[in-house]
């Protein structure tokens, strides 16, 4: 694995880094504490046409979290998951969901050789990221994973013919962006948004998602917690199909549903992305906590 020196128009020690997922090299971002040990890593894979670069919002200072997690002491680690970044020239179709997966649990094996991780590790996803982070969780067999904190992602869409390519026609603009006023001036400007192709493949899971979700959700065994945003559009989140998605984390310790006001599916890029992290970091606390409390008991010597 290797890191670069801090980019030159970023004076925040977040910094560009590679990590080895069994032989596919995954670009990513990484952001760590500068003056303490790391108390636990945020690993966060971002949505579908996206980079790591929509954890390190530059629109407004204070919105990314990269900066936030590491002045709080943990080490922020965002991934461009495989088909985009680096990986997109070996893999132009992009994985399958389930292949991708397997690619986050390799990588995570490999920063984890090459960097201390403290307490363990939060997964952090949005939308497509957070299939990705679903099927990983579920056979993720040690016990360095935290918690999982999932936005933009539900189980049921709230459109028949969910097409994730479709970002300005057919109601695509308001699926995935919301009011424009949600999101602070200049983040719309060329080069302002993080995006970058969709792989085929992974528009090609995307149907199947419903069916795929209640096969992964029940071997989840760390605690959720599940985001929508005031505006999302790409899934339903009324009280009975929001029942109906905690209720399919069986193996879960703790389910939680939060709301974000004043927020579109693409919230880590918006007005309100220091709120959510804010809440997201909060919940990893609640996940040490837990942790702690639950530690089998020294037996005296």
């Amino acid at each position: 694995m290797t890191a670069s020196a801090a980019r030159g128009d970023d004076s925040r020690s977040v910094r560009r880094i590679t990590v080895d997922a069994d032989g596919l090299t995954l670009s990513g971002l990484l952001s760590e504490p500068q003056h303490t040990p790391t108390r636990a890593v945020v690993v966060a894979l971002h949505g579908g046409g996206l980079h790591s670069g929509y954890f390190d919002a530059r629109s407004r200072p204070g919105l990314s979290l990269l900066t936030l997690g590491s002045s709080l002491g943990y080490t922020v680690l965002a991934l461009d998951r495989p088909g985009y970044g680096l990986s997109a020239t070996r893999l132009p179709l992009g994985q399958r969901l389930l292949d991708q997966a397997a690619s986050v649990r390799a990588a995570l094996q490999d920063f984890a050789s090459r960097h201390a991780t403290g307490a363990g590790i939060l997964l952090l996803a949005h939308s497509f990221g957070g299939k990705v982070a679903l099927g990983a969780a579920a056979d993720l067999a040690d016990e360095s994973l935290l918690g999982l904190d999932l936005s933009g992602i539900g189980h049921v869409y709230e459109s028949e013919r969910p097409d994730p390519r479709d970002a300005t026609r057919n109601g695509g603009w308001r699926r995935n962006w919301g009011p424009l006023r949600l999101y602070p001036p200049g983040t719309f400007r060329p080069g302002g948004v993080p995006a970058e192709p969709i792989p085929a493949q992974e528009s090609a899971d995307t149907a199947s998602w419903p069916d795929r979700f209640h096969d992964l959700a029940p071997r989840v065994r760390v605690p959720v917690r599940l985001t929508f945003a005031e505006h999302e559009s790409w899934w339903r989140h009324d009280p009975d199909t929001l029942t109906g998605l905690t209720g399919a984390f069986g193996a879960a310790p703790r389910v939680v549903v939060d709301r974000q006001p004043d927020a579109g599916h693409n919230m880590s890029l918006g007005w309100a992305a220091r709120s959510y992290h804010l809440r997201a970091l909060a919940f990893l606390e609640a996940c040490l906590v837990s942790r702690e409390i639950n530690r089998p008991a020294a037996h005296p010597s």
